[in-house]
């Protein structure tokens, strides 16, 4: 059951890496149409790679891991991601910024609380 939750956490952090290596990617692209340039950026590349990789793991957590307790614990992601964006590329991180985030992270703890 432990490798379970640690290949949760795997998955979510992937998850997290994808999200903020398909943001570098985009910024970086001189333009978002369909193009080699688009398809051959590493960032973007390592992005889907991540993507591709955490639902490996993920799939692996959920045959252990019930789906209500997995699904919703993957939305700590939306936390890391939103203090990663302020943090590197200066991303809004307003009062209702902060209430979204807190009411994610409580709900997570309620649904941790009952596994």
């Amino acid at each position: 059951m432990i490798w379970a939750y640690t290949s949760l956490l795997i998955a979510v952090a992937l998850g997290v890496l994808g999200q903020i290596s398909l943001k570098a990617g985009v910024i970086r692209s001189p333009s978002l149409e369909f193009s080699t340039h688009l398809l051959l950026n590493p960032f973007l590349l390592t992005g889907l790679a991540a993507y591709f990789l955490a639902a490996l793991f993920y799939i692996n957590a959920i045959r252990q891991v019930p789906l209500s307790v997995a699904f919703p614990s993957v939305s700590i992601s939306y936390v890391v991601v939103a203090l990663l964006a302020h943090w590197i590329w200066g991303e809004a991180f307003g009062r209702n910024q902060i209430l979204a985030l807190v009411l994610i992270g409580a709900g997570i703890y309620i649904l941790g609380r009952e596994a």
